[in-house]
């Protein structure tokens, strides 16, 4: 046998489809609102006269039934397929946030919020199995940097616009980001080939391997597969729980600085994740996706551990810097990994559920863990523990072997 090799400048030169073009569009604009609602929904919760955890539990619910409902996800991937569970999931979402700018009280505004999450995990995982059916085997690195790079754009420029749409009023930015996903089910439905995300099998001609999506008890016996489970869940920890929860809480209690600098803080860890996924995705494709994974968990998990001990705002910033660059240089090539075990021939709702399950889990148990340690210690030990849980998925990794050709 001889040993499949890409060369250095490969991943580039591969065309992509139009497909991929629209979903990487689609992304953009469901992340912009959803950095239009983010800074907007605490405060609107506390319009109802409520307690700041009260407030807090509203942006959790999204997450919990995120976790929750993502394996009915992987469920609806394999018998509707991905084009429709996508649809589906972002009408889903967009209902669920026109709800809330009409929710009447605390709880309605819960439950509505809460619903949303459902959606969510629906066309994420809907998303996810599309670029896998799509994406070239020779760049599947390139394209989740390009998908993730979307999205983080998004992310950055939301927030500006949900600051300015505010002032307007506290309901609007729901209107509005509910208005974008409308018109992103209308781009997918409109813009995707017929044939494309449809259920395994049904299809004419289809190969007989894509009638039958990969199990789940497949894909776990593969030690790749094991291992990017554990670094999906550190990532969700670190870049994911850590950053949000810990880091505004951090600059103000131990440097004693304002939220402009714990703004700034999560800014720069996101430039650093961006210029990260510059290249990452590229260097995924022609190193290969262990070396990646590895040393971006290395990067991450050093830095996050020197984060809790720093003592100067200076420091501050660019460590914070620092372990964004690790997150954005592990990301796509964790994702790659994924479509490299379940392959463009079938689909895999119940794989990639759980992988998105994986990185939701770190992202919901670490600010509670780490919460537990600052009460009990300080910060250095909650900051720490994002390094522990790194070195345990490098541990994890360490013996699997790259899934690259």
């Amino acid at each position: 046998m001889t040993r499949q090799t890409t060369s250095p400048d490969l991943s580039a030169r591969v065309a992509l489809p139009r497909e991929i073009k629209v979903l990487v569009a689609a992304a953009f604009l469901i992340a912009i609102g959803f950095g239009i609602v983010a800074p907007v929904l605490p405060q609107f919760a506390q319009s109802f006269h409520v307690s700041v955890s009260a407030a807090a539990v509203v942006v959790s619910a999204f997450a919990f039934t995120r976790l929750v409902f993502a394996p009915l996800s992987g469920v609806l991937v394999e018998r509707l397929g991905e084009r429709w569970t996508y649809i589906l999931g972002i009408l889903i979402v967009a209902a669920s946030s026109a709800a809330c700018a009409f929710a009447q009280d605390y709880w309605q505004l819960l439950v509505f919020r809460g619903l949303g999450g459902i959606g969510s995990t629906m066309f994420t995982v809907a998303a996810m199995g599309l670029l896998i059916r799509l994406a070239p085997p020779q760049a599947r690195g390139r394209v989740s940097s390009l998908y993730s790079g979307s999205f983080l754009l998004g992310n950055i420029a939301g927030p500006a616009v949900g600051g300015l749409l505010a002032g307007l009023g506290l309901q609007l930015p729901f209107l509005v980001y509910a208005g974008a996903l409308v018109i992103v089910a209308i781009l997918v439905a409109t813009q995707l080939a017929p044939g494309v995300g449809v259920p395994a099998g049904t299809r004419v001609g289809a190969p007989a391997a894509e009638k039958q999506p990969m199990e789940l008890r497949q894909a776990l016996g593969l030690p790749p597969y094991r291992a990017v489970l554990v670094s999906a869940f550190a990532n969700g920890w670190s870049a994911m729980g850590i950053r949000m929860a810990l880091v505004p809480l951090f600059a103000t209690a131990v440097l004693h600085a304002g939220p402009q600098v714990a703004g700034t803080s999560l800014a720069v860890f996101a430039v650093g994740t961006a210029v990260a996924l510059t290249f990452s995705g590229r260097l995924a494709d022609t190193w290969g996706r262990k070396p990646m994974i590895l040393l971006g968990l290395a990067v991450n998990g050093v830095a996050m551990g020197l984060l809790g001990f720093t003592g100067e705002e200076l420091w501050f910033f660019v460590i914070s810097a620092i372990a964004g660059l690790g997150s954005g240089l592990m990301g796509p090539a964790q994702q790659a990994t994924v479509a490299d075990v379940i392959g463009n021939e079938r689909s895999g709702g119940k794989v990639l559920a759980t992988f998105q399950m994986s990185q939701d889990f770190g992202t919901i148990i670490g600010p509670i863990a780490a919460g537990v340690l600052v009460d009990a210690f300080s910060y250095g030990p909650a900051f720490t523990m994002a390094t522990a849980v790194a070195l345990v998925g490098m541990l994890f990794w360490l013996p699997a072997r790259g899934t690259r050709g």
